[in-house]
């Protein structure tokens, strides 16, 4: 099993930034790929962004690419999401979660993810 704890979510102004953490426990060493996933009340979960757990390999959905960077630190077990020049569509519950190489799927469905953190609120005033 693998556990994911999220952090850094708050409110911010538009235009403002934010960085999230995902620190990940357990049997990371079958750990393939992390992934950022957010939801939006009333709306479907959506991708966000993903990386490689050993590093690279790295897609943003269109909505966020140029704003937001997805970066890991082995040593510490924990995935960050850079959120910059963020815009109050932005405003959602961001989860984390991680897939093996065992998984099915491409990298932004969300049903291909076998573990998932208990997320946390971003809010962007206007």
């Amino acid at each position: 099993q693998v556990q994911l704890v999220e952090s850094g979510g708050g409110l911010v102004e538009a235009g403002g930034s934010l960085r999230l953490s995902c620190a990940a426990s357990g049997r990371t060493f079958n750990m393939y790929r992390l992934a950022w996933f957010r939801q939006a009340p009333g709306k479907e979960r959506e991708f966000v962004a993903t990386i490689l757990w050993s590093g690279g390999s790295t897609y943003y959905a269109d909505s966020v690419k140029g704003r937001f960077t997805i970066s890991r630190d082995n040593a510490k077990n924990t995935v960050y999401l850079q959120m910059n020049s963020l815009k109050p569509e932005d405003t959602a519950v961001y989860y984390c979660a991680a897939r093996t190489a065992y998984s099915v799927g491409t990298y932004y469905d969300a049903r291909a993810y076998e573990y998932w953190g208990q997320g946390t609120q971003v809010t962007v005033s206007s």
